[in-house]
């Protein structure tokens, strides 16, 4: 068959370590045969942030937003124990959180739910997405650490220079302080994208922070969400059959567990790092997740939401076998190839990322998976096969179905 072309570059930002050799594979096995693959590429690995001084970071969140559809493979946040083994000038901060501050809006995060996997929480019968605000936080934090003797003040100097101070802490021992910001904008931006995509899914909204302790921060949201909610959504949920409520993040808690699914959850920048975390483990497994960021300018970027299995890594360079999960990085590649040829019109690379999607799905509903399902599987016939040959038994069901086009 032809290969399928692209009329415009989807950014292209790899990463690191297992996750990097992953990476290449899949584009080998199961894009190159098939797509022309057009990309502008952008190497996020650790060595070469570092060799750019974090600059290339900044370039491939530019990039995005002038091509509006980004591919990302999971990378390394250094921690002091990746300093020495990097080599590093500097503690590089958060790739994602870089991106995600350049891009702003939201990032959604959906489990994807096979036969033979049951949650760890058996009711849950439906997918949860994580609806996560990609602004702020501690990912935009400014911290210090200090010393005995001082006092910390939050300052805040308005456009005629006049000074409002609040008093933080008085340390009498040594001590750290954090300062966390955000902005009204790009709260209403996450709002509406929550909203617009429960609509489009046609799923209730879920929105829950810690209001009573934040009673300026958390409140904000809360407050911006629901006069967004008032004067723009209120009579397209009712028509919808749909609806939205807040609660405090405690409750929704005990609401999720005691759920069957279905819905959407609106969280904070950090909350919604932490739940979709848990929501994917209890589906079953990190890289059984979506994940996708939603500017509000229309921009899209796919991710793998877990880490870069360093584990697995360090047995690869050894040269002995793994068995490692690329389900999610697969579904980044498919979800951005679809949002490209969607954006392009080009019917057979939507095509092509449903296959791709369908043939991932079946390979492990078949009973062929990697070692981390294969211990969670309820099949009988089940087979766990290593890292590479998970791509090639995909790219043998992949094959057929372009066949039966």
């Amino acid at each position: 068959m032809d290969k399928i072309k692209m009329t415009t570059p989807l950014v292209e930002m790899d990463g690191d370590e297992m996750t990097r050799i992953l990476w290449q594979w899949i584009k080998d096995i199961l894009i190159l045969p098939y797509v022309d693959l057009n990309t502008e590429y952008y190497d996020l690995g650790l060595n070469h942030r570092e060799e750019t001084k974090d600059q290339v970071t900044f370039d491939s969140a530019e990039a995005t937003k002038k091509y509006g559809v980004a591919v990302k493979c999971a990378t390394i946040t250094p921690n002091a124990a990746r300093m020495p083994e990097y080599h590093l000038s500097e503690m590089w901060k958060s790739p994602n959180g870089t991106i995600r501050a350049i891009l702003d809006g939201t990032v959604f995060r959906t489990p994807i739910l096979v036969k033979g996997i049951t949650p760890y929480i058996p009711t849950w019968t439906k997918p949860i997405t994580i609806a996560r605000h990609a602004y702020g936080d501690v990912y935009k934090n400014t911290e210090m650490q200090v010393s005995a003797g001082g006092k910390a003040e939050l300052v805040y100097t308005d456009k005629d220079g006049k000074e409002t101070r609040q008093l933080i802490h008085e340390f009498t021992g040594n001590g750290i302080i954090q300062g966390l910001h955000n902005r009204d904008d790009s709260i209403a931006g996450f709002a509406r994208a929550c909203f617009n995509y429960a609509l489009d899914l046609k799923q209730d909204l879920w929105f829950a922070t810690k209001d009573t302790i934040s009673k300026k921060y958390d409140h904000r949201f809360k407050d911006i969400f629901a006069e967004i909610f008032e004067s723009e959504y209120k009579e397209k949920f009712a028509a919808a059959g749909i609806e939205y409520f807040y609660t405090l993040i405690d409750d929704a808690v005990a609401r999720v567990i005691r759920s069957n699914g279905g819905y959407i959850w609106a969280c904070k920048n950090y909350d919604g790092d932490v739940m979709s975390d848990m929501v994917s483990t209890a589906y079953g497994s990190l890289a059984m997740m979506t994940s996708v960021l939603v500017s509000p300018t229309g921009v899209y970027e796919y991710e793998a939401a877990h880490g870069t299995v360093q584990r697995h890594y360090y047995k690869h360079l050894k040269g002995e076998e793994t068995s490692t999960n690329s389900v999610a990085t697969i579904f980044a590649w498919s979800g951005a190839l679809r949002k490209r040829g969607e954006l392009d019109q080009i019917p057979e690379l939507m095509h092509y990322a449903d296959m791709l999607e369908k043939a991932t799905i079946q390979t492990i509903e078949d009973g062929v998976m990697t070692g981390d399902l294969y211990l969670l599987s309820s099949l009988e016939n089940k087979r766990k096969v290593n890292s590479r040959e998970f791509l090639e038994e995909i790219n043998t069901r992949l094959s057929a179905l372009m066949q039966l086009k």
